[in-house]
């Protein structure tokens, strides 16, 4: 047996799909466990690129099943687009996808009640993408949410639907002075998504397991980032999941005991999308460097995403969180003929220095970064390198650093978009 959880180190963004399609080819089952279709995962196959919402990579690869699990929640429209945009080009789906019978819906009124909370805050507001994520995980957790497999019982998903649009359509119309809605068309059009998805429905977890047990290689698949995980991210300016390691138990059934490896994605430098602190945060023309040559533009929606120094701080806290096995070093390519590069290694809030990350992001907010180490550049371009000694040395020096400095090891580089530019130091699995 053999499995390897890979999760995003940072604030997301980190290049995740590249790795998570690259190493596919080494697994069995593909596994999705949290988050919805505010995820973005662009992996380039032979020039062609495929930019994945909510169906894991895996299902890029013959004879590989994918699976998304009971963590995640389900836009049914955004997702049978999904399906039908990968069959038009040529990719199989049916019995190598499988849908958890236990993940719940993102109905129409979340959207409208994303969209309209968002608005609502005004200033304060938090840059969701207005998907509907966050008020589909608020009604799982206030436990009226529906679940992928009501869709299968007609009458118990009008049940649910009935008593949900109730609360929603009174929350609509005096909170917010929006649209209320119908039953009986969104009973219709569901009823419509239910005979596309029944196909693929099943019991994630059971068949997670099950591959396990006849020792398959699994891979579980994270979005998002650790930044940005409802418990352990900066919140309120997180994701409304558990984008950590350990969401893999929650979100596809699996015991902790069998998780063998994790693996951390950090980007070479940091981003982030949408609101929130952001202590390496920089303003100048090498941040605008970055996100012009990174072409730091979300996958998903588009938003221009703010760049910065290494945050070393951040990320140390990121590897205790997630019990890191090993770093997956994307986008060194980008660092390319830069003068030099600074890592942050403590924060410096009210006159004192801060050496771990902080709890309260109202703090974060007032830290400044202390660039401890600064490292000379290199003008060699990186790109399309696929062994290690022939990276330039400034490049090999700034990998040993974070090295020495989490404490675990770099085992592969990420040199460019394409699947092939690839460094593997040490085998995964």
């Amino acid at each position: 047996m053999s499995s390897l959880v890979i999760t995003g180190a940072q604030w997301g963004d980190e290049g995740k799909g590249k790795v998570v399609d690259v190493l596919t080819e080494r697994a069995d089952v593909v596994a999705r466990y949290q988050g919805g279709h505010n995820a973005g995962h662009t992996v380039v196959i032979k020039d062609e690129q495929f930019i994945l919402h909510l169906v894991p990579s895996g299902i890029l690869h013959k004879g590989k099943l994918a699976v998304i699990g009971n963590g995640t929640v389900v836009e049914p429209m955004s997702l049978i687009k999904e399906l039908d945009e990968l069959m038009e080009r040529g990719i199989e789906v049916g019995d190598n996808l499988l849908l958890s019978r236990s993940a719940h819906l993102i109905m129409p009124y979340h959207i409208a009640l994303d969209g309209a909370g968002e608005k609502r805050r005004g200033e304060s507001k938090i840059g969701t993408t207005g998907r509907g994520i966050g008020p589909a995980y608020a009604d799982k957790i206030a436990r009226h949410g529906i679940m992928v497999g009501d869709l299968e019982h007609p009458e118990i998903f009008r049940q649910k639907l009935v008593a949900n649009l109730e609360t929603v359509n009174e929350l609509i119309d005096r909170i917010y002075g929006g649209e209320t809605f119908e039953v009986e068309p969104m009973y219709e059009e569901f009823m419509g998504y239910a005979e596309r998805l029944k196909p693929f429905m099943g019991e994630a977890g059971l068949a997670v397991n099950n591959a396990m047990d006849e020792g398959k290689k699994v891979l579980f698949e994270g979005a998002q980032g650790t930044l940005l995980d409802i418990d352990h991210g900066t919140y309120p300016f997180v994701t409304s999941s558990n984008a950590t390691s350990g969401g893999v138990c929650t979100g596809l059934g699996v015991g902790p005991s069998r998780i063998d490896k994790a693996l951390g994605i950090v980007k070479a430098y940091t981003t982030r999308v949408g609101e929130g602190p952001f202590p390496t945060e920089l303003f100048d023309e090498v941040g605008k460097t970055m996100q012009k040559k990174g072409a730091e533009f979300g996958a998903t929606t588009g938003r221009p995403r703010r760049c910065g120094w290494l945050d070393m701080v951040a990320l140390r806290y990121a590897v205790r969180v997630n019990g890191f096995t090993g770093i997956v070093l994307t986008k060194i390519d980008i660092l390319s003929g830069l003068e030099e590069l600074k890592l942050c290694t403590a924060y410096e809030f009210e006159g004192n220095t801060l050496t771990e990350f902080p709890a309260s992001a109202a703090i974060l907010e007032k830290c400044r970064p202390v660039y401890g180490i600064t490292m000379p550049g290199w003008k060699a371009s990186t790109s399309g390198t696929t062994e290690y000694d022939k990276l330039p040395e400034g490049a090999r020096n700034y990998i040993s650093t974070l090295e020495d400095i989490l404490g675990v090891p770099v085992d592969i580089v990420s040199t460019g978009q394409r699947r092939d530019e690839i460094i593997i130091r040490n085998e995964p699995f």
